[in-house]
């Protein structure tokens, strides 16, 4: 079996470390609480806006995830922080559930479930519960997982629709983002179900979870990848009529790696080597149509025009990283390890910002990034970048890899 250079840990190592670093150093309000909703390019924030319940969760998983891998008391308390913003401000003591986003005074701006956020709420709360054994976060967690279940579960067609009103009720824009279809059901809400349900299960492993993941997998395997060409479909009517010809290299890869996962803490041995095939299928297709010669993944290509989105966005590299490191494991080719280390080469040369530190959100086409996005934001937070350097470190640690000296 190939070797995994000393020198590749320890860069993931300081990478991580780097980047958890960068976010206790500048984004943490203390006059409002919480954190800040965005930090400029170089780190500075801007106290004026909005906090969105996707950065504030996966602020919260971040932390968490932090102090279980490394024990170490800062990351703790920064958790602990997230967890209390999350509960006195993003929780709704009406109805239930989280709301999607507060002002920068921590008011209501807009309560709308968007299954998406709450999805990363059980992730957050649940890598919590790892952490700090406290039973309230779990509550909260099992409290979402319930709401979901109970208001955005489709009993006729199987999945789950986008969003719902505070109330959870019915809405006209389900969208989760202005770039996206309006359309009730999404593969991107569908992969940050399965990705909570997960996390949960290993500290809930009851047979009723059990059974909604098993459910969530077919849905992918049945109605969300499209089993010719081994691409996520992205957005789709309620009976799962497809509404979209986009390919989302990101996602893709992404979701190969976190499909697997999920069939893995399941442990059923034939959903296990039905999922393990199609992700290496699924991978092995962004290897061959979304990758360029640098090393890095292309962002997202319109099949109806042809036209290819070449920007390189941060987190479909960390995305990447590890669904070529899970394809590698699950089938030894040697050509996925490697693409690891291009990917790593390619972040490190392009993506790591060495003046202001975190990650530029992009690099263009002919190579420069993109220097007016924020560094942290609704959108821009630690998670992708992080679980990538400490996942790929883990399974360094847990497999039978070995380290050249």
């Amino acid at each position: 079996m190939q070797a995994l250079s000393h020198t590749f840990k320890t860069s993931l190592i300081e990478g991580y470390k780097d980047i958890l670093q960068f976010w206790q150093e500048h984004s943490i309000d203390q006059a409002f609480g919480g954190f800040y909703g965005e930090m400029d390019r170089r780190g500075k924030a801007v106290p004026s806006a909005p906090k969105g319940l996707v950065l504030n969760a996966r602020i919260l998983w971040t932390f968490s995830s932090a102090y279980n891998f490394l024990k170490e008391e800062a990351y703790l308390q920064v958790a602990h922080r997230a967890y209390q913003y999350l509960i006195d401000h993003f929780w709704d003591k009406t109805h239930g559930g989280l709301f999607w986003s507060l002002n920068h005074k921590g008011e209501l701006l807009d309560g709308r479930k968007q299954i998406y956020a709450q999805g990363f709420g059980i992730y957050g709360l649940s890598e919590y519960y790892k952490a700090t054994h406290k039973q309230e976060s779990l509550d909260y967690a099992l409290e979402l997982y319930h709401l979901i279940e109970k208001h955005s579960a489709d009993p006729v067609h199987g999945g789950y629709l986008e969003a719902l009103s505070r109330e959870w009720g019915p809405m006209e824009d389900m969208r989760l983002s202005p770039k996206d279809a309006n359309e009730p059901k999404s593969m991107n809400t569908h992969l940050h179900i399965i990705e909570p349900y997960t996390n949960l299960f290993r500290v809930w492993p009851k047979a009723e979870l059990g059974q909604k993941m098993e459910a969530l997998i077919r849905v992918f395997l049945d109605k969300i990848i499209d089993n010719t060409t081994a691409h996520f479909q992205l957005f789709f009517e309620r009976d799962w009529t497809v509404k979209s010809n986009m390919v989302s290299y990101g996602h893709d890869i992404e979701g190969a790696w976190l499909l697997h996962e999920a069939a893995e803490v399941l442990g059923d041995p034939q959903l296990l080597k039905e999922v393990q095939a199609m992700s290496l299928r699924m991978a092995e297709v962004t290897l061959r149509e979304g990758c360029s010669s640098d090393g890095s993944i292309f962002y997202e290509k319109d099949l109806s025009s042809g036209h290819l989105d070449q920007d390189r966005h941060w987190w479909v590299q960390a995305e990447g990283m590890v669904g070529f490191m899970d394809a590698w494991q699950i089938s030894g080719q040697p050509l996925y390890l490697e693409k690891v280390y291009a990917l790593w080469a390619y972040i490190e040369q392009n993506l790591i910002d060495r003046e202001n530190g975190e990650w530029f959100l992009s690099i263009d086409a002919t190579g420069k990034p993109e220097l007016t996005a924020p560094k942290g934001g609704f959108w821009k937070c630690p998670y992708h970048n992080t679980r990538a350097l400490m996942e790929l470190t883990s399974r360094i640690k847990q497999s039978s890899l070995y380290l050249s000296t």
